[in-house]
């Protein structure tokens, strides 16, 4: 174990190598966010973070864990206590780096970087781990199945906000496709003899909206249609819906799901058509809170000039990631950062502004920062370790 005065050390010497590397990481940021992707399509993004990795002499595993747009790069000798750097860079339909991935993802790619330059005298090691399709394919969670995360003792990322907080309120979600199937039918010669599958999906998105007056707080359920029909003169044969559905936790997710199927499958009743379903695999998880490791952020952001307030006293952001999988088997760690002024909310064509501004820049290195003093403290520290791995098996 390291003494303070050598923590110190570490991280002056992670300080002045993100101080070096910010004009890379900024324009890591700014390529990745002109550049949008989405997921499992993040092909540019992959060679980008890569090739900066192997231009500093680090050995990348492309295509990594059977995705790929994933990658790893280890740094460290096998068996010492790991941490997990976690690049994001998915983007959303239509809106680019609404969601401010690219920020996550040079963040972490910083971090990871200066962590590397020490980490054999820490006694660690580093792992940087590239994670697509946190937005709709819950990468980190295929990855997490292969055997990502087997030897890693905890995982770190900070997500851009409009606010600076410790966490998110994170819910449990999953994705549901449906398609109802019903008759096709002349509209104007033989519509007695069409069954109105769009009128099915109208339906049961209706009943939907009528159940969510009867829901909990924190839960939600939001769909979009995908498909209804073709020309106005026919009745329509198909037509399909999305939906997310999200819960406190996996139990009550459980419960919300049945309620959502019931609404729609009533629709394809009362129109006399055939509803057929895909729940989407993987299902995410609420994350698990790690005060320990919440608490040796919350130290690193305040000595750098920043002070997130406490997930209960943040008014805080309702979202779902694939990082609350995680949070299941290893210790994770995922604040929130402000790169954009409060009110400015995430997946709007103004937070995507607010990725590649000033604020967003300032959030790629002060992100780097506080990832890289984390997983100093992490790593230098047994005592720190055990706290994080108490908390984490409820025996703190």
């Amino acid at each position: 174990m390291l003494d303070r005065m050598d923590v110190d050390e570490a991280k002056r010497v992670a300080r002045e190598e993100i101080d070096r590397l910010t004009p890379d990481l900024l324009q890591v940021s700014h390529s990745i966010h002109a550049n949008p992707e989405l997921d499992f399509e993040e092909h540019y993004a992959h060679e980008l973070l890569t090739g900066v990795l192997e231009d500093f002499g680090i050995a990348v595993t492309r295509g990594a864990y059977e995705l790929p747009t994933a990658f790893e790069a280890t740094i460290g000798v096998e068996g010492m206590p790991t941490v997990a750097l976690l690049c994001e860079y998915g983007a959303l339909p239509g809106l680019g780096h609404a969601v401010g991935h690219n920020v996550v993802a040079a963040a972490s790619l910083g971090a990871g970087l200066a962590v590397s330059r020490i980490v054999d005298a820490l006694g660690g090691r580093i792992v940087i781990l590239g994670t697509p399709a946190e937005l709709a394919g819950g990468g980190k969670e295929l990855m997490r199945r292969r055997g990502a995360f087997d030897d890693v003792d905890l995982a770190m990322m900070v997500h851009p906000a409009d606010r600076e907080a410790l966490g998110m309120q994170t819910l449990a979600a999953q994705r549901l496709r449906v398609t109802y199937i019903g008759e096709p039918a002349d509209a104007a010669a033989a519509p007695e003899h069409g069954h109105n599958a769009l009128d099915a999906a109208v339906l049961g998105y209706q009943a939907v909206g009528a159940l969510r007056q009867h829901i909990g707080a924190n839960e939600r359920v939001h769909g979009v249609f995908v498909d209804g029909g073709g020309r106005a003169n026919v009745v329509p044969a198909t037509a399909s819906t999305e939906w997310y559905v999200r819960s406190t936790d996996s139990s009550s997710l459980d419960l919300l799901k049945d309620r959502v199927w019931l609404c729609l499958q009533g629709g394809a009743d009362a129109a006399a058509c055939e509803l057929v379903g895909e729940w989407i695999d993987p299902a995410l998880d609420e994350m698990y809170v790690n005060q320990a490791l919440i608490d040796l952020y919350a130290k690193n952001a305040a000595d750098i000039g920043r002070h997130p307030l406490s997930i209960d006293d943040s008014d805080p952001i309702t979202s779902s990631s694939d990082l609350g999988n995680i949070s299941h088997h290893v210790p994770a760690l995922n604040p929130v950062i402000q790169i954009a002024p409060q009110g400015t909310p995430l997946h709007t064509p103004a937070f995507a502004d607010a990725a590649k501004s000033e604020g967003g820049d300032s959030g790629v290195i002060d992100g780097a920062v506080m990832l890289a003093y984390t997983a100093i403290d992490c790593l230098a520290s047994k005592y720190n370790r055990a706290a994080i791995r108490g908390v984490f098996q409820g025996t703190a």
